[in-house]
């Protein structure tokens, strides 16, 4: 594996730059969006706990102060919504991580474990998150099959080649649940470091700086260095983000590319989180940059028969087939990653030829 980074640097400080300010975007997600209790509060507040838990940002006591009265009745909570269950213990148990008073965590940990809760899973992503947050506050079985096909998954780095976000997605929270957001070595091999490389290069391409994100975290976790093009990318996203006044409907917006872009930012040593948070309530908005990927997939569907999987043979054409900005994402993906070559080679999907038949042989 190249450009191994040790996992103790997977917490980069932000010397230089603007504290975030915690407590206000707590408040934020806490009382300024949604409804608490409510299915989308749990998501946003527990990615947004999970961050501050894993970020080494300051955490004042006012950060966790919106969350009280919700935990105080998180037990009874849990009971009537058993089906959100990893969210409550996520957010119970990294509320407990940063300070707030209280173990009901290891009380919920074993009430889902006597109920036999992740035995409802059918996903093994899901089982896997279970099994990590369960093992937050008691003993859990090595689940040595769940294992074997977690990793089978991730060392197909074909699957990683072709536009499939959820894959992609699901290939980032392995890696964060086997190397429990850095804390460990993952011990992955060179097959995963390819898959998310393959993955961020598809990223990249398809400035979705979201997903990106995540595979830039997912790289540092495994041990090995995202390329400086994408963090500084992602760098740039976050700053792109921005917390508005609400008007009209519900928030439905960038809160999710908000939190991770600013997550991977601080990791990677960049400002994060610095937006101040307007009173009442907001909105993050954020505008996604034009990507080169579709125009890439129809520029070599068209090509048909003609398609070939070297990249040198093929690059020409490809540029001169695409405007002059997906050329020049293309050509940064391109200088981005060592690894672009053999990504291309499987993303082309060129023709195979045909057997020859046993007329043809004998001729």
């Amino acid at each position: 594996m190249s450009n191994v980074i040790p996992l103790s640097s997977v917490r980069a400080r932000n010397s230089g730059s603007k504290h975030a300010d915690s407590a206000a975007i707590s408040r934020m997600f806490a009382v300024q969006r949604r409804r608490a209790g409510d299915v989308f509060w749990l998501k946003e507040n527990a990615e947004w706990l999970g961050i501050l838990a894993r970020a080494n940002m300051p955490v004042p006591p006012d950060a966790l102060v919106p969350y009280a009265s919700f935990y105080d009745r998180i037990e009874e909570t849990i009971r009537f919504f058993p089906q959100y269950y990893r969210f409550f213990l996520s957010l119970a148990l990294d509320l407990e991580d940063l300070g707030l008073p209280g173990d009901a965590g290891e009380r919920l940990v074993h009430w889902v474990a006597r109920m036999r809760l992740a035995d409802g899973e059918l996903s093994d992503l899901q089982r896997a998150e279970a099994q990590r947050l369960l093992a937050r506050r008691m003993s859990v079985p090595r689940d040595d099959a769940l294992q074997s096909r977690l990793r089978r998954f991730f060392t197909r780095s074909e699957t990683f080649a072709l536009p499939n976000k959820k894959a992609s997605y699901e290939l980032a929270h392995i890696v964060f649940y086997l190397s429990d957001y850095g804390q460990s070595d993952p011990q992955l091999p060179a097959t995963a470091i390819r898959s998310l490389n393959f993955a961020g290069i598809l990223a990249y391409l398809d400035q979705d700086m979201d997903l990106l994100a995540e595979i830039c975290a997912a790289l540092r976790f495994a041990g090995a260095a995202a390329p400086a093009l994408w963090e500084d990318a992602v760098q740039s996203a976050a700053r792109g983000c921005r917390i508005v006044p609400q008007q009209g409907g519900g928030p439905v917006d960038g809160y999710h590319a908000y939190l991770v872009t600013g997550w991977a930012a601080h990791m990677s040593g960049g400002a994060a989180f610095c937006q101040s948070v307007p009173q009442g309530a907001v909105a993050i908005r954020y505008t996604p940059p034009n990507g080169a990927l579709q125009a890439l997939s129809a520029a070599l569907f068209d090509m048909g028969e003609t398609r070939q999987a070297q990249w040198s043979l093929m690059r020409g054409r490809v540029m001169r087939a695409l405007d002059p900005e997906a050329q020049e994402i293309l050509t940064e993906a391109e200088a981005s990653c060592p690894q672009f070559e053999a990504f291309f080679a499987r993303f082309a999907r060129a023709p195979i030829p045909a057997m020859p038949s046993a007329v043809q042989l004998r001729r």
